[in-house]
């Protein structure tokens, strides 16, 4: 007798990993926000290019699943990116504000008592920057 695939979509298995997914998304993102705390390093840390990426892939995944969700689930999806979203742009104007006044001094203020020690600290600074980094890729 053959075997008959039972039709699994809409069921409480895929629903609770569709869940755990957009969790999963939702959670790196934050991580990425400085929202959360880097499990790795136990610092909350702010990578605004791979926060963008965890929320693009979201909206990519709300894209393709329109109509093939239960409500519960498209609910759950949609409260996450308008979440993530405003996250996002709060942390975009922070980091504007910030970038302009916080870092300006700390890396001006050496430079005048001593311009060699000065001049080694805004590297370091540059180079620690770019170590957080993980990735670069541009999406054009």
């Amino acid at each position: 007798m053959a075997e008959v695939q039972r039709d699994t979509l809409g069921s409480t298995e895929d629903t609770l990993r569709f869940l755990d997914m957009v969790g999963l998304f939702g959670t790196q993102a934050m991580i990425a926000l400085g929202k959360l705390a880097n499990p790795a390093t136990g610092k909350a840390e702010k990578n605004l290019p791979a926060a963008r990426l965890f929320i693009d892939t979201l909206e990519m995944l709300e894209h393709k699943t329109k109509g093939n969700l239960t409500p519960d689930e498209s609910k759950v999806l949609q409260a996450t990116l308008t979440d993530l979203r405003l996250m996002f742009v709060e942390e975009s104007k922070e980091g504007q504000g910030t970038k302009g006044q916080g870092q300006k001094p700390e890396t001006q203020s050496p430079e005048p008592g001593s311009s060699p020690s000065g001049e080694a600290s805004s590297k370091t600074d540059v180079s620690s920057e770019e170590d957080k980094v993980k990735f670069h890729k541009k999406y054009e």
